[in-house]
């Protein structure tokens, strides 16, 4: 049985402005097989929970990414927890922590919705954000997400960045699911088993209003947990990269006296599809002299690179342009990216011939073939 977990429930009164204040749970260990592909990984995430709000803002749950912006391009989940068996959320978006809170204006979209037992439970996923500042502390510059509700509410928001998704939402969004149930004692809690494709992330999420601890889901690294005198959250995520279903299970540990309610659910969301490009093409030379070194870029579908890829790259001969016996590619033909660039350094082709290519591959990647070049006279 997995350790148990027992939770220090901070309660934050929040006025007008989203909460930016730091209220991080410490990161656990990544859950990440070993891959030669691009890697999903935890950037930031925050929470918070918040009493009943005043007035107007009593209509608006929202947290910052404080003390550090994302990275650009990453992906958020922004997951909401409120009393109540309706989502009322008018509208959910981003904006930067400045006194006129100046809009950012990312797209959120809404994936699961879950209610029983008086409580409710939304996640959503914005892709590829944009229009902040990367990875910045100034306090006038933190990236803040934030649900709009149609009446006031008391609930809180677990925000957690993801670098290496699929930069366009339909594409990422994989497998989704949610359940709900009630117990005594301990109690399993689970959305249920979601299909995963190898290299995505599973991102699982549960809520309460049973003030209790809770053994964890097995092979699952804890993004954070927080609640307050209402009700308890809990956010867990893997990498497995093997492609396998996975099936995230809590165990709460409610009192023997009364039924408490549980939600839960998870998401899959793809990886970027990585696709190498040729960034130094392969020159013209004579026979058995080293070329000019050729570089290939690792680059994701908006053609950033993509620097976290650090596995191994092959160049092999495409068009083989010998004139009178085909040519023979010399050198290292399988080099280890660095920062998602590719070097082969000391290529050689030992036939003279026109129009030769060469194409590259690697796992996981959308392989590429070069310009034509020739091997020969100038």
């Amino acid at each position: 049985m997995l350790k148990r977990t027992t939770l220090a429930a901070l309660v934050l009164i929040a006025a007008c402005r989203d909460g930016v204040s730091p209220e991080r749970d410490g990161l656990s260990t990544p859950q990440v097989a070993a891959s030669q592909g691009p890697i999903i990984t935890l950037d930031q995430q925050n929470g918070a929970f918040d009493a009943e709000l005043w007035g107007t803002s009593g209509t608006h749950i929202g947290k910052g990414f404080e003390p550090v912006n994302p990275h650009l391009g990453d992906a958020i989940v922004a997951t909401f927890f409120w009393i109540g068996s309706t989502n009322t959320i008018t509208d959910v978006a981003d904006h930067l922590s400045d006194a006129a809170q100046t809009p950012v204006g990312n797209n959120y979209t809404l994936v699961e919705y879950v209610t029983a037992g008086g409580l409710s439970m939304a996640t959503y996923v914005a892709t590829n954000v944009r229009g902040f500042s990367d990875a910045d502390t100034a306090s006038d510059k933190i990236l803040a997400v934030h649900a709009i509700f149609a009446n006031r509410v008391t609930g809180g928001v677990k925000i957690s960045a993801w670098r290496g998704v699929n930069a366009v939402t339909a594409q990422a969004l994989a497998a989704h699911r949610s359940a709900s149930g009630a117990g005594a004692g301990i109690t399993p809690a689970g959305p249920g088993s979601i299909p995963l494709d190898a290299g995505s992330l599973a991102y699982a999420v549960t809520m309460s209003n049973g003030h209790a601890g809770f053994d964890r889901p097995s092979g699952f690294a804890q993004i954070g947990t927080g609640g307050d005198t209402s009700v308890i959250e809990d956010g867990e995520y893997a990498v497995p990269g093997d492609g396998a279903p996975v099936d995230p299970q809590w165990a709460w540990q409610f009192g023997d006296s009364s039924q408490s309610t549980w939600l839960a659910t998870a998401l899959a969301l793809r990886p970027v599809s990585g696709q190498l490009v040729f960034t130094a093409q392969p020159s013209t030379t004579l026979p058995l002299l080293t070329m000019k070194p050729v570089r290939v870029t690792v680059v994701d579908d908006l053609g950033n690179t993509l620097t976290s890829f650090s596995g191994s790259v092959t160049i092999a001969i495409g068009h083989n342009g010998g004139l009178l016996l085909p040519g023979t590619l010399s050198g290292t033909k399988a080099v280890t990216a660095v920062n998602g660039v590719a070097t082969f350094a000391d290529l050689s082709i030992d036939q003279p011939g026109n129009g030769y290519t060469l194409t590259v591959s690697g796992t996981g990647l959308i392989g590429a073939a070069s310009a034509p070049f020739n091997i020969g006279a100038f």
